[in-house]
């Protein structure tokens, strides 16, 4: 009879939880220079800061947990798998998966076509770099495929249908283009003649 308005379990939780925040408070004014209002200032140039970094960086992505930053983050697909998929995403108007597609099927090609080394966790960039010292012609436009994955899947850019053509009509080129490959001399390596 004595207890019955006694407050339940949960409210005293929440009333020890309120005196402790209430205690961190009182110990930080304390410790501020200013007191109360130091401590509010501190607290208004640090939400200031978050703002500002939150405004120059971007919402915070997840990035994909197997890869990091690699260039492919599913199981391994053929380059006809990925340039179906590529195909799909540009009918369909999605432009920043057609991007990255497209730019996955150039690598699974050139994988295929063994001129780059199959490498778990390569990035668009390693790969386009790689790349263009067997395909020197179309080093600049690899570069620029790879610039353009990135900033569609790390970026937090939008991709549209002229920056998919590019790498479209890149993946094409590169299908007919002929490598140049290092021949063995007494010396070390050269060029082949083109």
């Amino acid at each position: 009879m004595y207890h019955e308005n006694d407050p339940s379990l949960l409210q005293r939780v929440l009333d020890r939880f309120w005196d402790w925040v209430d205690g961190l408070f009182d110990a930080a004014s304390g410790a501020t220079p200013g007191g109360v209002i130091g401590l509010v200032a501190v607290v208004i140039v640090v939400l200031a800061l978050v703002a500002a970094l939150w405004w120059r960086l971007g919402t915070p992505r997840r990035t994909p947990a197997a890869g990091g930053d690699s260039l492919f983050d599913d199981g391994p697909r053929t380059a006809a798998e990925h340039r179906a998929a590529a195909a799909r995403h540009a009918s369909a108007g999605q432009w920043n998966q057609a991007v990255q597609e497209r730019m996955r099927t150039i690598v699974r090609a050139l994988e295929e076509r063994t001129l780059l080394e199959p490498r778990p966790g390569r990035t668009a960039d390693e790969a386009a770099a790689e790349a263009g010292r067997h395909l020197p012609v179309h080093a600049d436009a690899l570069r620029a495929a790879a610039r353009a994955f990135d900033d569609v899947t790390y970026g937090g850019r939008s991709a549209d249908q002229p920056a998919y053509r590019r790498i479209e009509q890149l993946d094409t080129a590169l299908e007919r283009t002929k490598p140049v490959l290092a021949t063995s001399t007494a010396g070390g390596f050269t060029e082949a003649p083109r």
